[in-house]
């Protein structure tokens, strides 16, 4: 259960040093009940109210991490049901299947083929992370030696399916140093499977039959010592499963239930065998709130509108997306081009930046920090107006890059103009377009100053 602001401030060292940030250990206190701080920011508190502060602050459902590398997947640790009350942190992994009767050169296509949908948004780059390689040979060893081929021929993080443990022993032992998900654990194999996951120090998937099964299993498991476990209700319909879904992070995060406070995964692949339908349910997952989501295969068509709408789903909703003030050069700009600027809202800054560099002229481009707001939201907000825009320029360093003294202003800006001229006298501002769309061929026929 959190713990008051009191009662954390109880276990802090009471030095009011400040070096957390604010003046007092009872402001600091109150900013870790309330979730605005770290407890790391406090160099002095002592390692047993670490330890109690840690346990007390443990989020609902337990953080943890599949796989490895730059695909590694972080899942779990959220503490809302719903985005903007706070925000959700951990964005699902989505995962393809393949099956280990497949031959190696279909495995190795597959795996570059996936690993080739790879899409910029924003400046985020949008990708699926995992393989779920299924055993249905019932060989260890060539269920071994295709997760040892799917880590050697690609970066995607894997999720290994079999439930026995013989056989998933093999392949712990080929790759067990990926950090691979190990799929499941159930009733009849549960010692074997939490004693492999144990020893590999792998995270362990559990399936159960229903809810209060799920319960009983993770109970008998976390009795064994075992922590980082993803858990699966078992159902297999769409309706059951997004129940079984909020359920469980209703209870984990309302209820305080620890025995289902674990991230979960869920099957699309075993719902239908039409992939677009497959989606379809993918999509409703990732808001309601899978920690894994398994595919039978991946297609840019299905798998860029899933990336995208978790990218929008896992987003602060509380904190826009923003570049980094600064002058961006855009093909390959030199002392004669023009200069234009606008705000560091992110999807303004690619919309704009795209369009530019579609024109193909050389173009050098002000970033302005708006924090994170649009040309016309920060103009009304006080933000984006002549003083501090010419105040920017001036300071942005732009006049040792550009010969001449010429700036193009957002259409949507087009009243700052006059305040702006006085801010820099001597300087030629233009009024750019209004819409993105029409900035290539405002480029082709703007000459600077």
């Amino acid at each position: 259960m959190a713990l008051t602001g009191i009662q954390i401030f109880k276990l802090l060292p009471k030095t009011n040093c400040g070096e957390c940030g604010v003046p007092t250990c009872l402001a600091f206190a109150m900013n870790l009940a309330s979730g605005k701080a770290e407890l790391d920011a406090c160099p002095y508190v002592s390692e047993d109210s670490r330890a109690q502060l840690a346990a007390a602050s443990a989020p609902p459902i337990r953080p943890l991490t599949v796989g490895y590398g730059d695909t590694a997947v972080k899942i779990g640790g959220e503490t809302v049901l719903f985005r903007h009350e706070k925000t959700f942190f951990n964005p699902p992994g989505l995962a393809a299947l393949i099956t280990d009767d497949t031959d190696a050169a279909a495995i190795e296509a597959k795996c570059q083929r996936y690993m080739a949908y790879q899409y910029e948004r924003v400046g985020f780059n949008l990708r699926p992370e995992l393989i779920a390689l299924k055993c249905v040979s019932g060989d260890g060893a060539k269920f071994a030696a295709a997760a040892k081929l799917i880590v050697d021929k690609c970066d995607l993080s894997l999720i290994l399916i079999s439930e026995d443990p013989a056989v998933m022993k093999a392949a712990v032992d080929a790759v067990g140093a990926y950090n691979p998900l190990l799929y499941a654990a159930t009733a009849d194999n549960a010692e074997e499977m939490g004693k492999l996951a144990l020893e590999a120090g792998c995270p362990l998937g559990v399936k159960a039959d229903g809810l209060d099964a799920l319960i009983a299993l993770v109970d008998k498991l976390t009795g064994m010592g075992l922590k980082d476990l993803v858990i699966d209700s078992g159902a297999r319909t769409v309706r059951q499963s997004f129940v079984d879904s909020v359920t469980i992070r209703r209870a984990a995060l309302m209820a305080q239930n620890r025995s289902l406070g674990f991230p979960t995964i869920t099957f699309p692949c075993e719902m239908t065998d039409n992939l677009a339908m497959q989606a379809a349910i993918a999509a409703g997952l990732v808001a309601k709130y899978a920690g894994l989501i398994v595919m039978s295969d991946f297609e840019g068509s299905t798998v860029f509108p899933l990336a995208l709408e978790r990218l929008n789903i896992y987003t602060d909703p509380q904190r826009p997306m923003t570049v980094t003030q600064g002058i961006y050069d855009i093909n390959g700009p030199d002392e004669n081009s023009p200069v234009l600027i606008t705000s560091n809202f992110s999807l303004t800054y690619f919309i704009v930046s795209g369009e530019v560099e579609a024109s193909r002229v050389p173009t050098w481009l002000l970033i302005m920090d708006t924090e994170g707001l649009s040309v016309l939201t920060a103009w009304a907000a006080g933000k984006f107006v002549g003083d501090a825009v010419g105040m920017f320029v001036k300071k942005s360093g732009i006049a040792d890059k550009a010969k001449h003294n010429s700036l193009v202003i957002p259409g949507y800006a087009a009243a700052i103009m006059g305040d702006l001229e006085e801010e820099l006298p001597g300087w030629k501002v233009t009024i750019g377009p209004r819409e993105a769309a029409h900035i290539p061929k405002f480029l082709k026929e703007y000459k600077a100053a």
